[in-house]
């Protein structure tokens, strides 16, 4: 054994042995689908100075939402009810009550000129409040208690960029909170310190108030060394206030998030079960168990010895991307468990990548060993597989960092199963079949080893030898018939959106014996609502969401509710907002939009702008065609739907540039002939990746085939919108965005 093959021996060992400890040792958090949370519910409380417009609940929303991001609670629901309410259920919260007096919290920030002192006589001014006639009280206690009187507010919290909780132990000044400006509050700020750095050292006068709330929460001198007049540069400041670390990472969310448009006051606050049964989650297993299962017998039927080994490195894959989630406290729900799920079946996608590599290497050069029929199977297959990770890295980056809520969430579980899978299949599955392949016993019978001979799919192609690029454009027409017929489900039957995006209606009885969940979504399945929300709050309340109800629809739940138990009182029935909200899907949509344009100058930069516009374009037609389905089945457009479409973009994204790379190899010894036409040489490319893609797709079909026959009714149509864009994507990194480059091509001459 060599020094790197022990490298790689103790590092994947490593790994697995660290991700087990985590796996046992951090518990992972479950979503308000699987596991319920709590329930809390804000109503409005504008005065006569806020704005109380009709948009204005809807801002608060959105305020709300950032607070709760800030938080730290991933999988969120927000929701708008009524007139003046808002829904907000929260997963795993540790302290409920903590988390409602953040969210209640108005925030207002300003900065203020300290005028003087007052005298003490001003205390029962002070504590009376604002006035009628003015935002902000006159006088004001400091963190000493003194009294100032203060002039009217310089700047807001508008004028603040971002702010974050710092701990200083060499100054001595612990924890503080770092504010940074943005445009014209930089300005703002240096003439407000500028004019208090007029005043003499000690005066009042001297000092700037930072107020939170009608609180001062810090009201500095400004420091000798600042001129009059000139004021403090650079935009920023810091907020002192003998903080501890958890009312600094407060102040810090709460000026981040802004100020509520108007107060708003906690009027309940209760625990609130899962969205969805016990029966669905344990279909979900199931479907789990049944699927990894078909998929690694598939790979070892196909791979023999080292399929074997690859579905050892699958489960680790699936104990690493485990361990990564429970690290990062991030939710599970059950869209990205079945995720996580159909992941494990995508991540062999790599090992078959090495795998075909080893097999051509074999066939080429006359029986070589297993051992370097390997070794230059991992060599020829590396940049194929960085390249497809990158580009839905860059994808689950930019979702990341420029999206919230469950778009947001899908990064960060995307990106972990990115890495884990690049980590499964090129430390573990290297390390385990580098000790394999070493046997002498397999040197004698290097046909046990899956790489000693081409495949089936190999072998009737290369018998048949098809010309798969010689009409190209019959393959884009294809392809534009599908897009036609897709737009005119889009345009004539329309979207049937979901309540997470167009709101709905909410109904809350109280039953006299308690009602099973489960046996509720039954009952309104069967009178005609399959996918109503039911929810229980405590013993004797049952909560059920749906989208928009006449009034006969709606008499129709509150019987089906009424048969489950001798009585059930309707509590209340108010109309809710979509908990996808306007801003939540505006900035999905951009961090979509950035992310594609990122990987298509990713693909420009590592092919050629051809190629990368052709990946772009073949991915836009996947989006198109499985909406498009989607509208002529009559199926919900909803979260679920949403996680499935990110799915299948990273997944025709990958498809595509594995056939591209191929295409760039044999484009470079095509080069040295200048002799072999382009179409040929993309032809080439096709029959040659298309045993890779024909294991892969049966490997991800086979665990979505699992999820749809038995993750019951709640993951059908999730198994179902994968299982259409994986035969879309399929397609259309051959025949679509193949025969595009190559059109592209003979036009540019």
């Amino acid at each position: 054994m060599t020094r790197a093959q022990r490298i790689r021996g103790l590092l994947a060992l490593a790994i697995v042995a660290l991700s087990l400890y985590v796996a046992m040792s951090v518990p992972v958090h479950l979503g308000l689908d699987l596991r319920g949370g709590t329930q809390i519910v804000l109503e409005t409380r504008p005065t006569a100075d806020d704005d109380d417009g009709p948009d204005t609940v809807d801002r608060t929303v959105e305020v709300l939402r950032g607070r709760v991001d800030a938080l730290g609670v991933a999988e969120p629901t927000i929701v708008r009810s009524g007139s003046d309410r808002i829904v907000v259920e929260l997963p795993g919260v540790q302290d409920p009550a903590e988390a409602a007096e953040v969210l209640g919290r108005t925030a207002r920030l300003s900065f203020h000129h300290v005028l003087g002192t007052a005298p003490d006589a001003d205390a029962t001014e002070a504590a009376a409040g604002p006035r009628p006639d003015q935002s902000r009280p006159p006088v004001l206690p400091d963190e000493s208690g003194q009294l100032l009187r203060l002039d009217a507010a310089v700047m807001t919290g508008k004028d603040v960029g971002k702010a974050a909780a710092r701990f200083d132990a060499q100054s001595g000044a612990g924890w503080h909170v770092t504010v940074e400006f943005k445009d014209a509050g930089r300005d703002r700020w240096a003439a407000l310190t500028g004019e208090a750095a007029c005043r003499p050292a000690g005066d009042p006068a001297r000092r700037v108030a930072i107020v939170l709330d009608d609180r001062i929460v810090s009201s500095p001198q400004v420091d000798p060394s600042v001129r009059c007049g000139a004021g403090i540069g650079g935009g920023s400041t810091q907020i002192n206030g003998a903080f501890d670390d958890g009312e600094a990472r407060e102040l810090a969310l709460l000026v981040n998030g802004g100020a509520l448009p108007v107060p708003v006051e906690t009027v309940e606050e209760r625990t609130v079960g899962p969205t969805l049964g016990a029966q669905a989650i344990t279909a979900s297993v199931w479907a789990a168990a049944v699927g990894s299962t078909l998929t690694a017998l598939f790979v070892i039927a196909v791979y023999r010895l080292l399929g074997a080994l690859a579905a050892v490195a699958l489960l680790c894959y699936g104990l690493i991307s485990y361990a990564a989630l429970a690290a990062l406290g991030a939710t599970l729900t059950l869209p990205g468990l079945a995720g996580f799920v159909l992941a494990i079946g995508m991540a062999v996608d790599a090992n078959v990548l090495v795998f075909e590599r080893a097999r051509e290497e074999y066939a080429a050069h006359h029986r070589p060993t297993p051992r370097s029929a390997l070794a230059a199977g991992f060599r020829n297959a590396l940049s194929a597989i960085a390249d497809s990770n990158i580009t839905t890295l860059i994808a689950a980056g930019l979702l990341f960092l420029l999206a919230s809520g469950p778009v947001r969430g899908f990064g960060v579980t995307l990106g972990i199963g990115v890495l884990a899978s690049m980590v499964s299949a090129l430390v573990i599955t290297r390390a385990l079949a580098d000790l394999a392949v070493s046997r002498p016993g397999l040197r004698r019978r290097p046909h046990l080893t899956g790489i000693a001979h081409t495949g089936a799919v190999r072998d009737r192609l290369a018998r048949g030898n098809p010309r798969l690029m010689r009409h190209p454009r019959r393959w884009l027409a294809a392809s534009a018939a599908a897009l036609v017929l897709a737009g005119a489900g889009i345009a004539l039957r329309g979207l049937d959106f979901g309540i997470e995006f167009t709101g709905g209606r909410q109904v809350e009885y109280a039953t006299a014996t308690p009602v099973d969940p489960d046996r509720a979504r039954a009952a309104l399945a069967d009178a005609g609502f399959p996918h109503a929300v039911v929810q229980t709050s405590g013993e004797n309340r049952l909560t059920v969401r749906t989208g928009q109800l006449t009034t006969a629809q709606a008499n129709a739940v509150g019987a089906a509710v009424g048969d489950l138990t001798s009585s059930a009182d309707e509590l209340r029935d108010e109309t809710i907002g979509p908990s996808l909200g306007k801003e939540l899907r505006r900035g999905a949509l951009i961090a979509l939009a950035v992310a594609l344009g990122a990987q298509l100058v990713y693909l420009a930069v590592r092919f050629r702008l051809l190629l990368g516009t052709a990946a772009v374009a073949a991915l836009a037609h996947d989006v198109v065609i499985l909406v498009g389905v989607f509208a002529w089945l009559g199926k919900p457009v909803d979260g679920v739907f949403l996680a499935a479409l990110l799915t299948v973009i990273g997944y025709s994204v990958n498809d595509s540039v594995v056939v591209f790379d191929r295409l760039r190899e044999l484009t470079r010894h095509a080069d040295k002939e200048r002799e072999t036409p382009f179409r040929d040489i993309a032809g080439r490319a096709l029959q040659q990746t298309l045993p890779r893609t024909v294991n892969t797709g049966t490997g991800a079909a086979l665990i979505l085939t699992a999820l749809a026959g038995f993750g019951g009714d709640s993951l059908t149509d999730f198994a179902l919108a994968l299982l259409i864009g994986l035969a879309v994507g399929t397609y259309s990194s051959m025949f679509t965005a193949t025969p595009l480059a190559v059109v592209l091509q003979e036009r540019r001459r």
